[in-house]
């Protein structure tokens, strides 16, 4: 027999809410790893601190929320060559809803060239190897074979590094660079230190991707917490391009308004 009484229970140690007295579907006190959301962090703690929050539960030290403040800032705005990007523009422009442009920037940006999946995998490496510059060598010569072809294909090129890059761009040596100074990080000063060696091993440049796998690993995130908060960071440039291009219309979109030929229809062409 079943227990009609019997309470649904959602476990999770992020979240709890105790609901309002005179409604049971709305929560009155909201508690995120036991600190008091709209009661205790709300003007006490910045969404940098909150967002660590979330992901760690725990507050962040100083230097952790320096380095994931840092890390947010460069990764806001991929700029309008990132595919990602790019993705979000094309829905824009092209009418879509505004959750569609930020599902395609999502979608394109999940993958191995620049995406969410790079990350994860160069976290995997910093796993392995640590600061052993011998053991990245192999790594990046023989790497893995991934566990789950059918939904990932095998990385094409070492993880974190340009395939397409000739030099380190200067907006990486400049991220890398606030990254050292700011973060107390041993692996983002090996990484500074060693990056040029890495790059000979790589046959190609480091990419921001790298950089911000390697400070996402130095912020004590897992592979997969990494992946989801790369991609969530990723987010505001996609929209803001999104809506801009929306603006403007297709005419003033290079990639639509020279590509689309409007021909007049003739049913009797079409007839077999």
């Amino acid at each position: 027999m079943t227990n009609k009484n019997k309470q649904e229970t959602i476990t999770t140690k992020i979240w709890n809410e105790i609901p309002e007295d005179d409604n049971p579907f709305a929560a009155k006190v909201c508690y995120c790893s036991g600190f008091d959301v709209y009661g205790d962090l709300l003007g006490k703690a910045s969404y940098i601190e909150y967002l660590y929050l979330l992901f760690k539960l725990e507050p962040p030290s100083p230097n952790h929320a320096l380095l994931l403040e840092g890390l947010a800032i460069a990764l806001a705005n991929p700029g309008i060559r990132d595919h990602s990007v790019r993705g979000a523009m094309n829905a824009g422009v092209g009418g879509s809803t505004h959750a569609s442009a930020l599902m395609a920037a999502l979608a394109v940006g999940a993958g191995n060239l620049g995406g969410g999946r790079e990350v994860y995998n160069m976290i995997k490496y910093w796993e392995q190897c640590g600061t052993d510059i011998n053991a990245w060598e192999q790594m990046i010569k023989e790497p893995p074979v991934e566990e789950r072809a059918d939904v990932w294909p095998s990385m094409e090129h070492a993880p974190g590094f340009d395939p397409n890059g000739a030099s380190c761009t200067l907006p990486v040596k400049q991220v890398l660079a606030h990254m050292v100074k700011i973060g107390d990080s041993e692996k983002l000063e090996w990484l500074q230190a060693n990056r040029e060696r890495l790059e000979q091993f790589a046959e190609c440049p480091l990419a921001m991707s790298g950089v911000a796998a390697t400070a996402l690993h130095e912020l004590q995130l897992s592979p997969d917490q990494a992946e989801m908060l790369y991609l969530l960071l990723r987010l505001p440039g996609a929209a803001v391009h999104s809506l801009e291009q929306e603006k403007l219309g297709w005419r003033r979109y290079p990639f639509f308004g020279d590509g689309l030929k409007l021909q007049k229809y003739n049913p009797k062409e079409n007839m077999g």
